[in-house]
């Protein structure tokens, strides 16, 4: 297994992965993908396992108006064939070692009970637009005491808007009159 920063190469092993670990959602996927095509700022990990894209962490910019007052956690994703082994924690301390992610406050919509292990605290102050009662926002070393919504790249929202791909569901099992 090896962490190593994400390369374009590996990015479509990436939206993969995605595509794998939140299965019912399209939403990660696009998420990054938009946020690549358009260039945005973005401290991101892969962990390859024979070549094999099987865990990723990203932090992207969060925002107090125009201003940049931290990075948000978003997404992290484990194969599934991988989870409940350690490999997400892994990635997680690899990330919140990294020099880059030590020098900034850090903001996470996500599982609290997970995420306080790496030293993630609830938050009241920023509010999370994603979530009315900040009940999974969670951050760390964030000192600011005063009252906004944070703010996420564009992208979040529009990648909430993309059209989702059709499923292919097999063979249709309905009879088609022929014309005559």
């Amino acid at each position: 297994m090896k962490i190593q920063k994400l390369s374009a190469e590996h990015r479509p092993k990436v939206y993969a992965l995605l595509r794998n670990a939140f299965s019912d959602s399209e939403y990660e996927a696009r998420l990054m993908e938009l946020l690549h095509e358009n260039d945005k700022p973005l401290h991101e990990w892969v962990c390859l396992h024979t070549g094999k894209a099987i865990a990723y962490i990203a932090f992207s910019t969060a925002f107090h108006g125009r201003n940049i007052c931290g990075l948000h956690l978003a997404p992290m994703a484990v194969s599934p064939d991988f989870q409940r082994q350690g490999v997400g924690a892994e990635l997680l301390r690899f990330a919140l070692r990294q020099e880059v992610i030590q020098s900034q406050p850090l903001f996470v919509l996500g599982e609290p009970n997970y995420y306080r292990k790496f030293g993630f605290e609830p938050c009241s102050e920023p509010i999370c637009p994603y979530d009315k009662h900040n009940s999974h926002f969670l951050s760390m070393r964030n000192e600011g005491d005063t009252n906004f919504t944070v703010g996420y790249e564009p992208e979040f929202k529009a990648a909430a808007k993309a059209p989702k791909p059709a499923k292919s569901t097999g063979p249709s099992n309905r009879k088609v009159k022929k014309r005559r």
